[in-house]
């Protein structure tokens, strides 16, 4: 009781709000913290960022102004979770580290795991970023260049080079024993590697399976020899298929030797696959991978000015099969204003399969053995849908403007392009694939052209041919 009461502030206080309901920071805090930047209130600072998470930090950081932001760091000092950088926008990060000395990043650095290190100064030129390496220790250096030596991309550069590793001829009870008594541990792991004298893969131990054995027992009893295992070479987004189709937490990474040098964990491989499905959709969109929110706007208008470029060209050549039919057009207006319909819904059918098919492409899920399937499914799935919006397009068409021959046109001139949009939309994306240009990239111009021109030529062509224009 005596205890309990000797803290009643502390208990009773509450809690900081950080997040409002919407999970964006809140207003207030963002002032608060701004404030104290300004005065150079580290008291202040200190209480606001003591208890919040990285994430939270993070999005702290971001909610600041440009100039803010390293004004804060350097006022925390040793206080302020580099981590935090891992949780911004690359934007973001590029410009906060720009203004750090590299005395600050290297403290900063020295402080994490190997994989959120490198995730940070990979961002800096190759200058600041030996500058940096050059005030950690040999030990540090050394591990951080391990991973920033693997290409971008690959396993090498997000795994953790901090692993448990110990001798397939210890005991169990040695083997407990190394984990009280050695300080400096990962600060989560799930499981203990095991290694051979040359530091060779051998297998692996699951930490329930040790705690549940006598201490007299030998690791080399225990070993799951079956275990996956990573290359530090493998592209990431197949390491992250691995774990999802496995169920792994944690996985060991070996060099082309077979010599352990880290493992992959489970947070690592989240990040790995959201920022996967980010580009994808950005891509999709035609829209550069790498766009953030707090890109300049120059940037952000030039990296996107080509694909709308593209989009014109495809446009003009579109409005240059209605040219075709100039003539008709001008015989019958109908024409003009229910052409658009036809293209438009055949380009919407379009994304429809093609998102399916970047998508299955994507996560290995469509190959050749299944490609064939796919593609009669798709054609099968458009003939309804056409057959469909055929009888509704051309009873609304033949009722609109008094004319049964024009909806009969529209009808017939709705399956020919949806029926294309369907073949479309897997050809275009498989085709692309196999002749290793990202289907996700271009995918969505081919196949809006696609459509936009079967539709146009499919609808006045069927028009001159059945309502005798001329």
């Amino acid at each position: 009781m005596v205890e309990a009461d000797s803290a009643p502030d502390r208990a009773l206080t509450p809690a900081r709000a950080i997040r409002d309901e919407d999970g964006a920071i809140e207003p207030r805090l963002v002032e608060e913290v701004s404030q104290a930047v300004l005065l150079s209130d580290v008291t202040t600072l200190r209480s606001v960022v003591e208890d919040m998470h990285e994430a939270d930090l993070g999005a702290l950081l971001e909610a600041l102004d440009t100039e803010e932001r390293p004004r804060l760091i350097s006022l925390l000092g040793s206080d302020f979770d580099f981590t935090a950088l891992t949780e911004v926008d690359d934007a973001v990060r590029e410009e906060i580290l720009e203004e750090l000395s590299a005395e600050t990043v290297a403290e900063g650095v020295r402080e994490l795991d190997t994989d959120d290190a490198v995730y940070i100064l990979e961002d800096l030129d190759e200058a600041d970023k030996q500058e940096v390496l050059e005030r950690l220790t040999p030990a540090e250096r050394v591990a951080l260049q391990q991973g920033l030596d693997y290409p971008e991309g690959t396993a090498g550069r997000r795994m953790q080079t901090e692993v448990i590793a110990v001798p397939p001829f210890w005991t169990v009870g040695q083997t407990i024993d190394y984990l009280r008594e050695t300080a400096d541990l990962p600060d989560r792991f799930f499981e203990i590697f095991v290694a051979d004298p040359a530091h060779h893969f051998v297998g692996t131990v699951r930490l329930d399976h040790l705690l549940r054995t006598k201490r007299p027992v030998s690791i080399s009893n225990l070993l799951e020899e079956e275990r996956r295992v990573v290359r530090a070479t493998e592209d990431l987004e197949d390491v992250a298929r691995q774990f999802q189709r496995y169920n792994l937490v944690a996985a060991p990474v070996i060099d082309d030797a077979g010599r352990l040098v880290g493992v992959m964990t489970i947070d690592d491989v989240v990040d790995v696959i959201e920022e996967a499905a980010d580009d994808d959709v950005k891509q999709l969109g035609g829209v550069n991978a790498a766009e953030e929110l707090s890109d300049p706007v120059a940037q952000i208008a030039k990296s996107r000015f080509r694909w709308l470029f593209i989009n014109l060209v495809t446009a003009f050549l579109a409005a240059a099969v209605m040219g075709l039919f100039e003539a008709q057009l001008s015989q019958l207006v109908a024409l003009a204003i229910l052409a658009p319909i036809v293209a438009s819904q055949g380009g919407n059918a379009a994304t429809q399969t093609m998102t399916v098919a970047v998508r299955s492409l994507a996560t290995q899920e469509l190959g050749a053995w299944n490609v064939r399937r796919f593609f009669t499914r798709e054609l099968i799935v458009a003939l309804l849908n056409g057959i469909a919006f055929a009888l509704i397009t051309g009873v609304v068409a033949a009722l609109w403007f008094s004319h049964a021959g024009l909806g009969l046109v529209i009808g017939i001139a709705m399956v020919i392009n949806l029926i294309a949009a369907g073949l479309a939309g897997v050809a275009i994306p498989v085709l692309l694939d196999r002749y290793g240009v990202d289907p996700a990239v271009s995918s969505g111009t081919f196949v809006t052209t696609v459509t936009d021109v079967v539709g146009f030529f499919a609808f006045l062509g069927t028009a001159t041919i059945l309502l005798g224009l001329n």
